[in-house]
């Protein structure tokens, strides 16, 4: 009898430890058991620091999200690349270790080219005819495919105008030929890359993570991005000239990895959705504001500012289109044209 009750005793023990542990975690971060039913964490992951536009706009969508579900579903936010770079970010959505990211959409082109179609050189004259792009069917056709690589849209960020920024020892650039034989940072898009090749430039591919310091050690003689993500990331502080080129459109895809999006509830679904179009609203205010704002605030930081006739430039990079004839859908290159 006294081995029994032991048994009884021991086995008992096991059970409850065995529920506990069932009970604590489940997929993409939900956690249900006693005190904890339906409770899910969204790991938010970002290349760039917590002064970003993209990380910003990310928290306003974690406090609508959690306000609405009262605590329920918590968004942990890392950026400066915590979880990894932006090609490790999306890899990490793919893969369901990392449950939400911001990036560029050329960065999604590896795995469904149609998305990069927003970067060709100077489709858009200003940021309400690109918003109106983004918004519309043709973006949402190209995002499709995106659905089985595990990735789910949910909103359309704004990175603004990728401008190019060169080193003291180059110079600024004036005119196109100032571009000729650059060594210059590119992300991992296609488009992007073959414009600066048209423009007489040296592409190389870098992760944001490594660009400061890349600079910093005079590795390149150029790199390219925004007006907000040159000064949140103080990269004026690596780079003597702003040439205002504006040579490509860069939209940012707000995703989330499909898996958890299918395991929300339709109600969790419609929170998430309607905070998304809150973050989205917010980011491309601050990103409109500061790129008007911040051309100001890189020139107090003695950046050395000129405002090249784009004319020449786009004349260079015209046939940017035709050479992705058979890379892109020919409907939607139509559409572009």
């Amino acid at each position: 009898m006294r081995y029994n009750r032991i048994f009884f005793i021991g086995a008992a023990a096991l059970l409850t430890f065995l529920i506990s542990a069932c009970g604590s975690k489940g997929p993409a971060g939900t956690e249900s058991g006693a005190g904890a039913k339906d409770a899910i964490v969204l790991k938010a992951g970002f290349s760039t620091s917590a002064a970003d536009p993209r990380v910003v706009a990310t928290q306003l969508f974690k406090e609508e999200v959690e306000s609405a579900t009262d605590g329920r579903i918590t968004v942990q936010i890392h950026p400066d690349g915590e979880l990894g770079a932006d090609s490790e970010l999306i890899e990490g959505v793919i893969n369901s270790k990392v449950d939400i990211t911001a990036s560029s959409a050329g960065n999604f082109a590896t795995y469904a080219p149609n998305v990069g179609i927003s970067a060709f050189p100077f489709l858009f004259d200003g940021f309400d005819e690109a918003w109106d792009f983004v918004d519309s069917e043709v973006e949402t056709e190209a995002e499709e495919e995106l659905v089985d690589y595990n990735i789910k849209v949910l909103g359309h960020y704004d990175n603004g105008f990728r401008c190019v920024t060169t080193s003291d020892k180059i110079g600024p650039v004036d005119e196109v030929s100032d571009m000729e034989g650059l060594v210059i940072r590119t992300p991992e898009n296609q488009i992007v890359m073959q414009t600066m090749l048209l423009l007489g430039a040296r592409p190389k591919v870098l992760d944001f993570t490594q660009l400061y310091d890349a600079l910093k050690n005079g590795e390149f003689d150029a790199q390219e991005n925004p007006i907000p993500v040159i000064y949140n990331n103080k990269l004026y502080e690596v780079q003597s000239n702003l040439a205002i080129t504006n040579h490509s459109y860069d939209v940012m895809l707000f995703v989330i990895a499909n898996d958890v999006w299918d395991s929300l509830s339709d109600e969790d679904r419609q929170i998430l959705s309607r905070a998304a179009a809150k973050a989205q609203a917010k980011d491309r205010e601050l990103i409109r504001s500061q790129t008007e704002e911040y051309i100001g605030k890189l020139e107090e930081e003695g950046m050395t500012v000129t405002h090249p006739d784009l004319a020449e430039f786009k004349e260079a990079t015209s046939s940017a289109v035709q050479i992705f004839a058979d890379t892109y859908d020919a409907d939607l290159l139509e559409k572009i044209r």
